[in-house]
């Protein structure tokens, strides 16, 4: 199978199947590494990058330090970074091509969540080889179940824009989901991010968790003014999580009367109104219809 007929075939929308054990086509392996605690890191992961020749790496110096410290050897990294990892997709298609199977580690946690790696991935199955995803470190995972917020549904956002005016556009994007959101945020820029997130959702509650799993690991809890106030000089990284929009989407105190007039004031006809009602309280438009005229 030539990789011309494989390009042509995925981008007609062909569906491909992968059987990640039963085959012996070379592996893109995702490596999961510690986000601080070198102890976080599972057997399988040190097996894998024993067991790989090549691995791409967000930094070679970070993830040499990584090696030496469980005693890795022989590896060949290869400079992986959002900078350059298009660049990248001859390098990892070559060795593919000669039989190899390849690892890809960022500098902490997994790749891809918001890190490098997706571009690689993106070639391997493009390609027609494996790719295989070992489950491990990520921070959002941890600060998500310490934070005492409702854990399920969330969304994961990762990081904002760094303009403050596409920062803004984002979240209004969000402000009106029900569910908990998380992102992260580097020190320098948490309470200009933390007064938008407040600007646009409201004064919610939050958990910020910094340095997780390291010495000096922290969390804070309460509103988003009460937490700027723990703030001053944070170090380290940061996850933030904030409450869902629950308020705009929690209807039980209202009489269906009341709910309909909710949208007729935001601007929807009548009939609208009730449909929407109707989806929002999962019944049907004609027993909101009903309801509502009898209270004419």
């Amino acid at each position: 199978m030539n990789i011309q007929w494989r390009l042509k075939n995925i981008l007609r929308g062909d569906m491909m199947s992968q059987k990640s054990y039963s085959n012996n086509k070379p592996t893109l392996y995702i490596i999961p590494t510690p986000i601080g605690n070198m102890d976080d890191i599972t057997i399988r992961a040190l097996n894998t990058l024993k067991e790989v020749e090549i691995i791409f790496s967000e930094d070679t110096r970070v993830t040499k330090q990584l090696l030496n410290y469980y005693n890795i050897e022989n590896k060949k990294l290869i400079s992986s970074h959002n900078f350059n990892e298009s660049k990248n997709d001859n390098v990892l298609l070559k060795y593919f091509n000669e039989g190899k199977n390849v690892g890809v580690v960022t500098d902490r946690g997994t790749p891809i969540i918001s890190d490098p790696g997706y571009e690689l991935v993106k070639v391997a199955i493009n390609n027609d080889f494996n790719v295989v995803s070992l489950p491990g470190a990520t921070a959002l995972i941890p600060a998500l179940t310490v934070s005492g917020l409702n854990p399920s549904p969330f969304i994961f956002y990762g990081f904002l824009n760094n303009k403050e005016s596409k920062r803004i556009k984002e979240l209004e994007n969000l402000k009106k989901y029900p569910m908990t959101i998380i992102f992260y945020e580097a020190p320098h820029r948490i309470i200009d991010t933390l007064n938008n997130i407040k600007n646009v959702l409201g004064n919610r509650k939050i958990s910020i968790s910094r340095e997780i799993s390291k010495k000096f690991e922290e969390i804070y809890r309460g509103t988003i003014d009460e937490v700027i106030k723990e703030l001053d000089g944070v170090k380290g990284e940061l996850v933030i999580v904030v409450d869902g929009n629950y308020s705009e989407n929690d209807f039980t105190n209202l009489t269906i009367i009341e709910h309909v007039n909710l949208y007729i004031k935001e601007g929807y006809s009548t009939m609208d109104s009730i449909k929407l009602v109707a989806k929002d309280r999962k019944t049907t438009k004609n027993i909101i219809y009903n309801e509502y005229h009898r209270g004419d």
